[in-house]
């Protein structure tokens, strides 16, 4: 961040102070072991995702963003504070209006969805200033749509990741190379499996303020992050742009609104000025044309400037010789004749462009009881046409089909890069409730390749002891209930099996599983005989408690069976006798009754 401070300091006094006590509390939230990373930013060891937690690229795609920092007076100043520093952070800490209710309504939300996540609505506040200064201060409809779309610097490359076109230029009518759409700044390849309808309106719109707050916070809680850990929070941001300075600047947001913070009329919103590019941008000569800042507050077409003139001349890349001067004797151009027009520079060739092919990286046979984590991970390597692996590679995993098994994290796409064996490990499988074969495919992002698709098969939960929870005689008199209804526990390997099927059934004899047609009984929802239940259910705790018992006019000694899935059996004797002529339980002794 020294190229922001460095601008910062040269405004004045007052800002001096605010610069220099933002560095101090940036530097005191870093973890021991900053290194520098390649792009001469910050990265440290225990906050940078691992290869298959995150892309390279975010869910912006690494996009520029706003560095303003939050001022260091406190954001409720005192009442009489009208004027000075206290009224600059009072209008800070301003929130538009239909913007604050998407981030607290995506709070809510996540904390029903993933309760463990805890994410804080400031964590999106946080993220909605630098990537858009709320929606641009707010302008937004009732609906929370944008006014006008927000969309960044097409991501060609220069100065910016280099992602080519993933969606025809549906999100950010660039059909050339991707852009970051939105209050939020998704690109189009994750906004594909992160988005989210938060208005109820039917659509996944990412210039929507709920649609996006509720995607961002999905987006943020995936792979089983806890934000209130900080080593989670720390992932979850970088996951969002793989950028400490970025890391650094949401986290000074998230302080600041953490401490108070207020609602303002829609459209009414304090704007950002500097951005993380303005200093890495090629600045026009005095004589130049002024041109306005591309980037995501700007509404100009993707990738030039409102207003600007012709796009300069991109640099001449090493080695590549320039332009021969005529030879002696040529006439120059005529004044006022037309130039040549010029050619569109062709794309730099990128490792996605060089894939061919998928192939199974060691993918073995994938099962998994239902609510299981899978114990293999789904590998897929790319290739070249011959066969050799590519590195720098976005893969990108779906899981196909009616199925509510998910990856980790309870999403049902992931996005992987390939490490330099060309290989991309995607996040560990969890078997959902619902049986049977789920196909999973692994794509190429950015490039038509054909898929590669993997069969994984989830098993049905099982149990291998059925015991009763309680050992009270089960006797009832001829025409009336059982007194106390049957409750068995269910475990496997010796822990407790939940969510368990099992049937109960009143059956003939000990050698004959079949229905009795006489003796005890269920009834249904209709007060009608029943003495076979199926549909049962054990719950979280593997226990199961049938409904009650009723005795026809039969007397003698029945047995109830309760099966599960996996082979567990119990067989429960049950009673039906007159009154006083039932047996003495097998713990009395009658030469120790009264009187004996």
């Amino acid at each position: 961040m020294a190229a922001q401070f460095g601008r910062r300091l040269r405004k004045g006094a007052a800002t001096t102070a605010v610069a220099a006590a933002a560095v101090a509390a940036l530097s005191a939230s870093q973890a021991p072991g900053v290194t520098v990373d390649g792009r001469g930013g910050q990265a440290t060891a225990d906050t940078t995702p691992a290869p298959e937690e995150t892309a390279d690229v975010g869910a912006t795609g690494n996009s520029p963003y706003y560095t303003d920092l939050p001022p260091l007076n406190s954001p409720h100043p005192s009442p009489s504070a009208s004027t000075g520093p206290g009224a600059a952070g009072r209008s800070e800490a301003g929130i538009p209006a239909t913007v604050l209710d998407a981030y607290k309504k995506a709070e809510a939300a996540l904390r029903e969805a993933k309760p463990g996540c805890n994410l804080p609505w400031q964590l999106l506040a946080a993220i909605g200033k630098v990537e858009s200064g709320q929606a641009r201060g707010g302008r937004v409809d009732a609906d929370g749509t944008t006014l006008s779309p927000i969309i960044g610097p097409q991501l060609d490359g220069n100065g910016f990741a280099l992602i080519k076109d993933t969606d025809g230029g549906a999100y950010d009518g660039n059909s050339t190379y991707d852009n970051a759409v939105g209050p939020m700044q998704f690109i189009p390849s994750t906004w594909e499996w992160a988005g989210r309808d938060g208005n109820g309106d039917g659509r996944k719109d990412p210039n929507n303020i709920y649609d996006a707050a509720l995607s961002a916070g999905h987006y943020l809680c995936r792979f089983g992050w806890d934000l209130s850990d900080r080593g989670d929070l720390r992932k979850a941001i970088l996951s969002y742009n793989n950028s400490t300075d970025y890391l650094n600047t949401v986290l000074s947001w998230l302080e600041y609104y953490r401490k108070g913070t207020h609602e303002v009329p829609d459209g009414t919103g304090t704007l950002p000025v500097d951005r993380s590019d303005d200093h890495d941008r090629v600045r026009p000569t005095p004589s130049a044309p002024a041109t306005s800042r591309p980037g995501s507050g700007s509404g100009s077409t993707p990738g030039k400037p409102a207003g600007s003139g012709p796009s300069p001349k991109p640099p001449t890349s090493p080695g590549t010789p320039s332009t021969p001067p005529t030879s002696p004797g040529t006439p120059s151009t005529p004044p006022g004749a037309p130039s040549t027009p010029p050619t569109t520079p062709t794309p730099p060739r990128t490792p996605t462009d060089t894939v061919d092919h998928l192939e199974n990286a060691g993918t073995a046979k994938l099962t998994a009881r239902a609510g299981d984590v899978f114990d293999e991970r789904i590998r897929a390597r790319a290739e070249t046409a011959t066969g050799k692996a590519v590195a720098a590679v976005r893969i990108r995993f779906t899981v196909i089909g009616d199925t509510d098994t998910t990856f980790a994290g309870g999403e049902s796409v992931a996005t992987v890069v390939t490490n330099g064996s060309g290989v991309a490990v995607a996040p560990a499988l969890r078997a959902g409730e619902k049986t049977g074969d789920v196909t999973i495919r692994a794509t190429v992002v950015g490039r038509m390749v054909p898929g590669l698709d993997y069969r994984a098969t989830v098993t049905e939960r099982v149990a291998d002891t059925l015991v009763r929870t309680g050992d009270a005689e089960l006797i009832c008199a001829p025409g009336g209930e059982f007194a106390d209804r049957v409750e068995v526990r269910a475990t496997h390997d010796g822990a407790a099996a939940g969510k368990v099927a099992a049937t109960a059934t009143l059956i003939t004899s000990a050698d004959d599983a079949a229905p009795n047609d006489k003796g005890p009984y269920f009834k249904d929802a209709d007060g009608r005989t029943v003495r076979t239940l199926t549909g049962l259910e054990t719950d979280g705790n593997g226990l199961l408690k049938l409904p009650r018992l009723y005795a026809d006019d039969t007397t003698g000694t029945f047995l109830l069976r309760v099966t599960t899935a996996g082979g567990a059996a119990l067989t429960v004797e049950l009673t039906v006798a007159p009154a006083g002529t039932t047996s003495p339980s097998p713990s009395a002794d009658p030469s120790e009754s009264p009187g004996a």
